[in-house]
């Protein structure tokens, strides 16, 4: 190569090789400040795109496990009710046995269905005031728990159904118009009311079994759900995550290619003078 004083050609070369090397060793930078191996478009665009439509299912799987929860809640709140409504309903049995033996004076069958009443008025109450996130639980509108990957949606449609002494379910009753204050027969009083009960309490043990049956059905979806989101996590992080061990390998290669081509540019800044001997 012959001597140039108008072009510094291996300063130019040195100092090009330099740029490159800053540049590799600031990604290299930013790859271990951050963790993630593609952090710009420019690193990977095709890995990013991927990462990102997996990033947006797993967000909406996660959603989706916690709306099944809160479904799942508010079935255990159903359920915890028509817990009650038995113990309540196994009380009205005693009394209105109680009520149909002939040696209850009447006085006291007045007593009897003084404390039947209250107990009918409690089911009725629990049937309107139970309440999940501010909404009644007892209702005969269906209630849709939405479910989705991000990409195919699968609402499961939750009933639980009234509650109140007319209505248990889908099963309607003639409780709330019973009395205990005479025996009766099939038709009325105590007798009648005892059958009612027993009615009502076979009306609320298919209820719970309903329930528990859509609470086994979102907890199933739920924990579906859940691994579905762990394994796509998986999947983002291998696409997305930095090589520590190769990233570092990088960063000490880097490293010494600045220090050497400092070197070199400096080598070559000086080798330049070397013109001026020449003209000795």
């Amino acid at each position: 190569m012959a001597l140039s004083i108008l072009n510094n050609i291996p300063s130019l070369m040195a100092e090009n090789q330099l740029n490159v090397t800053e540049q590799g060793l600031q990604k290299t930078l930013f790859q271990l400040s951050s963790g993630s191996r593609i952090n710009s478009g420019a690193d990977d665009a095709a890995g990013l795109a991927i990462a990102n439509g997996l990033s947006a299912n797993i967000a909406s799987l996660q959603q989706s496990v916690a709306n099944a929860n809160d479904g799942v809640g508010a079935l255990q709140v159903a359920d915890g009710a028509l817990g009650q409504v038995t113990t309540l309903l196994n009380r009205a049995v005693t009394l209105a046995t109680e009520s149909a033996t002939g040696t209850v004076s009447s006085n006291q069958r007045t007593a009897i269905d003084s404390e039947f009443q209250q107990i009918l008025n409690e089911i009725n109450s629990i049937g309107t005031s139970t309440n999940f996130n501010g909404a009644s639980v007892f209702t005969a509108t269906t209630t849709s728990v939405f479910l989705s990957d991000g990409v195919t949606n699968a609402p499961i449609a939750v009933s639980v159904g009234s509650l109140s002494t007319t209505q248990i379910g889908t099963t309607t009753l003639t409780l709330g118009s019973d009395s205990l204050t005479s025996v009766g027969d099939a038709s009325s009083g105590a007798t009648k009311a005892l059958a009612d009960i027993n009615s009502a309490i076979a009306a609320v043990a298919a209820a719970r079994g309903n329930l528990g049956a859509f609470m086994n059905r979102l907890t199933a979806a739920a924990n579906n759900m859940q691994n579905e989101a762990q394994n796509l996590t998986t999947a983002e992080d291998s696409i997305t995550s930095a090589d520590i061990a190769s990233t570092v390998a990088n960063l000490s290669k880097f490293q010494i290619l600045q220090q050497t081509g400092m070197s070199a540019l400096a080598q070559a800044n000086s080798s330049q003078q070397a013109v001026l001997k020449l003209l000795q």
